[in-house]
């Protein structure tokens, strides 16, 4: 979901305090992948990227989707190694330059610090 700006004095509705409460931390939503390939859409913002196969799978970091500040929860819920790749014109860094989930059940997040840059911290290997 795109953020929201209020501004000072301004009334919510109870839409309006749902949608917070929903977006919040509470109740995020997950995206189920079970191919080999995806690339991160501008939807997947806050939420869980699921990846679930056997074989290997390439997770790709695209440029100018994501603005600075937003994150992407990913977790390898099959067997195939998950690699965190990127995409043209984009960067994306990790510490030791470790970019594959490290093994089933391993999580990590993406942090974007600008539409073209990421970090990713969690459970990671080599």
């Amino acid at each position: 979901m795109a953020k929201q700006t209020f501004t000072a004095g301004q009334v919510l509705t109870a839409a309006q305090m749902t949608t917070l409460q929903a977006n919040a931390g509470w109740n995020l939503e997950t995206n189920t992948q079970t191919g080999t390939t995806y690339t991160l859409v501008v939807g997947d913002v806050g939420e869980y990227v699921t990846l679930n196969n056997a074989s290997p799978i390439t997770l790709t970091v695209p440029n100018a989707v994501f603005s600075a500040g937003d994150t992407v929860n990913v977790v390898q819920l099959g067997a195939g190694q998950v690699t965190i790749a990127a995409g043209a014109g984009a960067t994306v860094n990790s510490q030791g330059a470790k970019l594959k989930l490290a093994g089933q059940y391993a999580a990590a997040t993406i942090l974007f610090t600008s539409s073209s840059a990421a970090i990713v911290f969690g459970n990671l290997s080599s």
